[in-house]
């Protein structure tokens, strides 16, 4: 007789089934974790990673899309055509920049590698946004589409007065709208002719020396002693120091005695009993050097490392550090030479462009930048940049006081060239001595200008073996400043 079933037999017989079910869910969901996982990543390489990889000069895959593709044309702000792909009849290709070796730096170049918006927008240069129907006509057809364009924030008018201005000296010139960050003009001579930069390579890479290379962009790489130009920042480290500031005064007798060393005024000048704002306005060396001395080193170095010393400057070009010496251990040697803006300090006209921009913000930094947007090649427009802000270099008030005080250069000091003028214009001045023996120095201007009508537009100069920035670089400034206005 069949004893009855006690159900543990059927119970047993499905337990393989319900294991190979969990192992199948484990799997399925591993396989959908994982490919969640690349969604994502995809996704987030195609907002965030492809144009930075794609613009990269080890990738390869930018041939091919060369191949495909008719690079676009760069722009100025005011429509002129600064670089363009010129098709012959045969099929070649030429890239041509129709106002050479004035736009070098700043458009740079495509060939032998790539410079300035030929480089960081090699992206957008090879993309094409035409008609959907047109693209796939022209693949059946074997025909390249156009690639985008890339229209600048670059005006013509100011780029061609600052590199006329700039004649034949070495140094660079950068105007810029402190408000937004627009970088309106970049020129840094020596330079180049872009067109022939190919047949002329091995010559010009042969030049070992980096200080005298044509393509070194000295407005983003050139690294100077700021001279008097510095003494914008001992100034604010000074008032935020000391608050009853307006009670400053100093005798000066045209020198002061340092542990190994002496200062003196430029040229030997003696201002005699001067205020904060009067050792400013006419640049007093010994007044700064004796302001220098009395500062906390630790707090003043801070400042200067707010103020992007010691920092990667947000642009998109290539750029060097400003850099400076002073430690909490520096001797008086050493903190008098940085106070003056001499010694081991070295700065990059765009770093100063960029704290006198701040400056004229309010004290807020503007991202400088330089393509406005991108359009396909009828016109229509591909995508937009606005100015975005780095943030605050120092409190709203500190930039007003120091907007006083580069007013007063201008009305009562070493700018006085810019006074008068249908605009009101502030600035500081410097003379940066650079040999060992202290018998030549680089010229310096860094400043603004503005008008109720046309707003705010900073300008910076440093023309190297220029002297006193008084005579060689205000005049420079001063003649963007009459185009910006009277354009």
């Amino acid at each position: 007789m069949r004893k009855p079933s006690t159900g543990r037999k059927s119970m047993t017989s499905t337990d393989p089934d319900k294991k190979n079910n969990r192992e199948f869910a484990v799997i399925t969901y591993l396989f959908v974790g994982i490919f969640i996982l690349m969604m994502g990543y995809f996704a987030y390489f195609q907002v965030f990673l492809s144009e930075d990889f794609i613009n990269s000069p080890y990738n390869a895959r930018q041939n091919t899309f060369a191949e495909h593709v008719v690079r676009g044309e760069i722009r100025s702000a005011d429509g002129k055509v600064l670089a363009q792909t010129v098709v012959g009849e045969d099929g070649s290709e030429t890239r041509y920049y129709p106002y050479g070796s004035m736009f070098a730096h700043v458009v740079g170049f495509d060939s032998n590698g790539k410079s300035g918006v030929e480089s960081f927008g090699n992206f957008s240069l090879l993309r094409s946004h035409a008609f959907f129907l047109e693209q796939v006509i022209n693949g059946l057809q074997g025909q390249k589409n156009f690639g985008d364009n890339i229209v600048t924030t670059l005006d013509y008018g100011l780029q061609e007065t600052a590199y006329q201005a700039l004649g034949e000296n070495r140094g660079a010139v950068i105007a810029m709208d402190p408000s937004t960050g627009k970088i309106l003009a970049m020129v840094s001579k020596p330079d180049f002719d872009p067109n022939i930069i190919s047949a002329e390579w091995e010559s010009i890479i042969s030049n070992t020396d980096s200080d005298n290379s044509v393509l070194v962009n000295r407005a983003t790489q050139g690294l100077y002693p700021p001279g008097s130009t510095f003494k914008i920042l001992t100034t604010l480290e000074y008032i935020r120091e000391h608050p009853n500031y307006q009670e400053y005064s100093y005798e000066c007798t045209g020198s002061i005695a340092m542990e190994n060393t002496e200062i003196h005024c430029y040229d030997h000048a003696v201002h005699g009993t001067e205020n904060l704002e009067t050792s400013f306005a006419k640049s007093c060396n010994t007044s700064y050097a004796n302001i220098g001395l009395g500062l906390d080193k630790k707090a003043f170095r801070q400042l200067c490392e707010d103020l992007l010393f010691q920092k990667d400057l947000p642009i998109s070009y290539p750029s060097n550090k400003s850099s400076l010496a002073l430690t909490e251990n520096s001797n008086s040697d050493e903190v008098t030479q940085t106070a003056i803006g001499q010694g081991k300090t070295l700065v990059t006209p765009m770093h100063m462009a960029m704290i006198t921009a701040a400056i004229a913000n309010k004290g807020i930094l503007m991202r400088p930048y330089v393509v406005d947007h991108t359009e396909n090649y009828k016109g229509v427009t591909v995508k937009s940049y606005t100015g975005s802000q780095y943030g605050p270099l120092m409190a709203e008030e500190e930039a007003a006081k120091l907007q006083e005080f580069m007013s007063l250069v201008v009305s009562e000091g070493t700018g006085s060239k810019l006074s008068g003028q249908s605009y009101h214009a502030a600035g500081k001045t410097g003379s940066a001595e650079f040999s060992n023996d202290k018998s030549e120095s680089h010229a310096w201007f860094t400043g603004y200008a503005s008008t109720e009508d046309k707003g705010t537009v900073v300008v910076t100069v440093i023309v190297e073996k220029g002297g006193a920035g008084s005579t060689a670089a205000v005049p420079i400034a001063k003649q963007v400043f009459d185009r910006y206005f009277n354009q």
